[in-house]
Formats: C-alpha cells, structure tokens, sequence
C-alpha cells in the first residue's frame, strides 16, 4: 500500500467521510506547497499535548494552568448534579450546552451501539456509565439518554436502558429520552435550541 492509500485510509475513518473524499482530501494536500502539511502536522501534534479527556465526562477539552483532571464544566459548582445526560460524541455536547436548554451533568457514552453487533461493550462506555451512576448515586435523581433519532440512536436507547435499569431500579433514579421536538434522522450537534429546548422539555 503506498502512501497514498494509507492516507485515503486514514482520512476515511474520519466521519462521515467516504472513499471518494478521502481521495479528495489527500489530493488536496499534495497541491498545497510543503508549509502547509507542515503547518498541519505541527497542530496537531500541539493538539494532543494540550487537550486532555475529563475523567468524569470522558469530554475533551482544553488544559488550564491547573492540569486539571476534570474539565470545566464538572468542575462547575452552579450545575445542577441531580440530573445526568448520556450523549453519544463531544460535538452532541457542545451543542446541547451551547443552547442553554440544559443545567445538568453529562457523560459521553463515546458512540452510538452497533445494531449488529457482539462485543458491544468494547465500543461504548457502558461499564464507565454504570459506576458513575453507583458512585453519585445519592446526587443523581434522573438520567436522560439523549441519543439522535434514527434506528441506531433508537438501538442505544434501548441498549444503555437495559444495562443501567437494575442499578437505576434500585437506587429509584428515574430513566427518560428526548421527546417530541426531534425529526427523525435528525443529528443532535445539528439541531437548533428551539428544537432540543422542546426534545427537552417533553422527556419520557
């Protein structure tokens, strides 16, 4: 494989990203002159050295001074701690905590589930969750799965309820998902506040 294809390879894991693009990206890169790739390459290894993924959330963000282990936003005394939402990807959060629609905690579950698929524990952080939920499990009252309306995000809903209903059941912590307010197919980073402010407001 030569380094063209290693690299259509590399750029076709990104997502959302297909053959044809991939192609398009690297033939892109070679038509830029050598500062550019330099440049590129240069940021994202800075990238790497300053962000770090919170170990409460598993959000990624920007290091302080202080070399934190928890980002700013678990680190946020004024957010309310008794509600937790499982989304699937960092970009999900930025959008539902941009809206203002939402006061709560977060935890992101690192993907969607597979809807054929074994080893799904090994794709998605449920196993994280589950402690998370028994270790606040004296703060969190409700937790809302907040997933994107399509067969997959349908899937992990059911998924990610099944797995934590015995924990939740027995803590009597209340489980509910995003309601009426979403279109079908619709893409959480892509909505707009009206529409998550009423996803959010008729949970069930």
């Amino acid at each position: 494989m030569n380094t063209i294809e290693k690299l259509t390879e590399i750029f076709k894991e990104f997502p959302g990203i297909g053959e044809r693009q991939a192609k398009r990206f690297v033939y892109f890169l070679m038509s830029r002159n050598g500062n550019y790739a330099e440049n590129l390459s240069a940021l994202i290894k800075e990238l790497k050295k300053e962000v770090s993924q919170c170990s409460e959330c598993f959000r990624f963000f920007l290091l302080d001074d202080n070399k934190d282990k928890l980002c700013e936003l678990c680190r946020d005394k004024n957010i309310d701690s008794s509600t937790l939402m499982i989304v699937e990807k960092d970009s999900d959060l930025e959008s539902i905590h941009k809206s203002r629609v939402y006061n709560g905690k977060y935890f992101i579950l690192g993907g969607l589930v597979p809807i054929v698929e074994k080893n799904t524990n090994s794709k998605v952080r449920i196993n994280e969750l589950v402690e998370r939920i028994k270790r606040d499990s004296k703060i969190i009252k409700e937790i809302v799965l907040a997933f994107s309306l399509s067969p997959q995000g349908n899937h992990t809903d059911f998924y990610v309820r099944n797995q934590i209903k015995s924990v939740t059941d027995s803590l009597g912590i209340k489980i509910s998902s995003l309601g009426k307010g979403l279109s079908t197919g619709t893409e959480l980073e892509y909505s707009d506040n009206d529409t998550l402010k009423n996803a959010l407001k008729n949970r069930q």
